[in-house]
C-alpha cells in the first residue's frame, strides 16, 4: 500500500464505508464527490466536488492529494451526455465513453477504469480498498437456513448469474423453487418491494417466512467497479416481505456495518449466509 486512496464516490452507504475502513487502517483518503450524487458525508474527508464531465480536473485533484490507487464506489445515474459540462479531457474521452455506455453499464464502467489507468493510476476494487467489508464463507449469525432455503439459494444463484451474464442485474428472490423477482435497473430495494404485491400463496407471510434473496456479481463485470452490497436496509426490506434470509457470494459481496447488520438479522429471525462459489 503506497500513497493515498482516491475514492470516486457515488450515492449510498458504500463509498463512506470504504473511506472509513481505509482511514481506520491508517491510509490517507481523498474523496472525489460528484455534484448531485454524493451525499454530504464526503466533506468529513479531504474532498473536492465536480461534474462527471470533468475527468481532467479529477486527474489533477487525485495527483495533488498523492493518490496512487483509485476505487469507484456507490450508485451513479447514467448521465445525459448532452447536458454534461465537459472539460478538455472530457471532450476527448466523450466518443469512447458514449460508445461504451450504449453497450451497457459494465462496458461503461470498464471504459472509466481504462481512462484512469491510461493516466497512470491503479484502479482497485472495494475488496482491496476495504478488505474487512468482504463477505466470508459461512453463516454470519445465529439463524441457519433450512434444507428448503438451501434449494432456493441454489436456484436463485443460477438465476442471478444467468441474468448477470446479460448485464441485467445482480439479485433474485426465489421461494420454494419459484422465481418471485429479479433485479434490473430499479435496484435491489425496489425489486424486494415488488415481492409484497404478489399473492401470499407465492411467498411468506406474517410469522411464516419463506423464500430467499440472493446477490451475486455479474459474471461479465469487472470486480474493480461493482460488487453486490448488503446493509441494514437490505435486511429490513427483506424481512418486511417475509423472506427467510439472504445469501451472497462469499468473496464477491460487501457487508456494510457488519456487527449491526448481523445483530438485526438475528433479531428478525433471518439467516445471513456467505456461499462459496
Amino acid at each position: 500500500m503506497s500513497g493515498a486512496l482516491g475514492i470516486i464516490a457515488g450515492g449510498g452507504e458504500l463509498p463512506r464505508a470504504i473511506a472509513q475502513s481505509a482511514s481506520e487502517a491508517g491510509r490517507d483518503v481523498f474523496i472525489l464527490a460528484i455534484n448531485g450524487t454524493t451525499d454530504r458525508w464526503a466533506s468529513e474527508f479531504p474532498s473536492e466536488w465536480m461534474s462527471l464531465g470533468e475527468p481532467g480536473r479529477a486527474f489533477r485533484a487525485f495527483r495533488a492529494h498523492g493518490c496512487s490507487d483509485i476505487t469507484l464506489a456507490g450508485r451513479v445515474e447514467r448521465p445525459r451526455f448532452a447536458d454534461l459540462r465537459l472539460d478538455t479531457k472530457g471532450v476527448m474521452a466523450a466518443p469512447r465513453v458514449i460508445s461504451a455506455a450504449l453497450k451497457g453499464d459494465d462496458a461503461l464502467l470498464r471504459s472509466l477504469v481504462d481512462m484512469f489507468e491510461r493516466e497512470g493510476f491503479r484502479v482497485i476494487g472495494a475488496a482491496e480498498a476495504a478488505p474487512d467489508l468482504i463477505v466470508k464463507p459461512g453463516i454470519m449469525g445465529r439463524v441457519r437456513p433450512t434444507p428448503k432455503n438451501g434449494a432456493d439459494i441454489v436456484q436463485a444463484f443460477a438465476i442471478a448469474r444467468a441474468l448477470g451474464a446479460l448485464d441485467v442485474g445482480q439479485a433474485a428472490v426465489v421461494c420454494e423453487g419459484l422465481a418471485l423477482a429479479v433485479e434490473a435497473a430499479e435496484g435491489t430495494d425496489a425489486m424486494i418491494a415488488r415481492v409484497a404485491s404478489l399473492p401470499e400463496h407465492f411467498r411468506g407471510g406474517p410469522g411464516k417466512p419463506r423464500g430467499v434473496l440472493v446477490k451475486a456479481p455479474k459474471p461479465i463485470q469487472d470486480r474493480k467497479t461493482d460488487l453486490p452490497v448488503i446493509g441494514l436496509s437490505t435486511v429490513r426490506n427483506a424481512h418486511a416481505v417475509h423472506l427467510a434470509g439472504i445469501a451472497v457470494e462469499a468473496g464477491g459481496a460487501l457487508l456494510l456495518d457488519r456487527t449491526a447488520v448481523i445483530a438485526e438479522a438475528d433479531r428478525l429471525g433471518m439467516f445471513l449466509a456467505g456461499i462459496a462459489r
